[in-house]
């Protein structure tokens, strides 16, 4: 199944007469923070997309940055790399929501914790190398271009609710390039 065709990016957004509400923009920005993460290790998006519908659960809204198995660069440290990607959802809801909203990023997190069990180390250790990642997450997205590329790739999310991994690379190129 080829996800990269035009057809992912034709799907209307929740209301056309009214703003989106601010989870809806918080899942927008998480998703596309984890794409731009992905692209800028390498990785292949193969889409991007937000629900704008509440789940039954406290008003959660879900999202989903599906990334192709197996198409990476070579990297020093794969984990390393997916803890990152995964990060970096949280880090870009943080900037629309001004903290980084942990039941959010629940499942995230809980991936995270699960690949780092596999290291070993003690608790403690393995805390201080998730605090480590989330900073180094932050540092990567800290600079304009990355931040103009989430806000690309959110704006058009919000507007489309799936987007192409090529069109989340065409955002990211767009940005980085200016």
């Amino acid at each position: 199944m080829n996800t990269d065709s035009s057809s992912d990016e034709t799907k209307p957004s929740e209301s056309a007469d009214t703003t989106p509400d601010p989870q809806l923009i918080a899942t927008a920005f998480h998703e596309a923070g984890h794409a731009v993460m992905a692209i800028m290790l390498g990785r292949s998006v193969e889409k991007v997309t937000i629900t704008p519908k509440r789940m039954p659960v406290e008003g959660i809204r879900l999202g989903v940055c599906k990334i192709q198995k197996g198409k990476t660069k070579a990297s020093r440290d794969w984990m390393e790399d997916e803890i990152l990607i995964l990060l970096a959802g949280m880090v870009a809801e943080e900037s629309v929501t001004g903290r980084y909203c942990e039941s959010g990023a629940a499942s995230d997190l809980r991936i995270v914790r699960g690949l780092l069990r596999n290291r070993p180390g003690s608790e403690r250790q393995l805390a201080k190398i998730e605090k480590r990642l989330l900073e180094k997450t932050v540092y990567l997205l800290d600079d304009d271009e990355h931040r103009q590329a989430i806000e690309r790739i959110a704006k058009e999310l919000l507007m489309k609710t799936t987007i192409s991994g090529r069109a989340a690379r065409h955002f990211y190129n767009m940005s980085v390039a200016s």
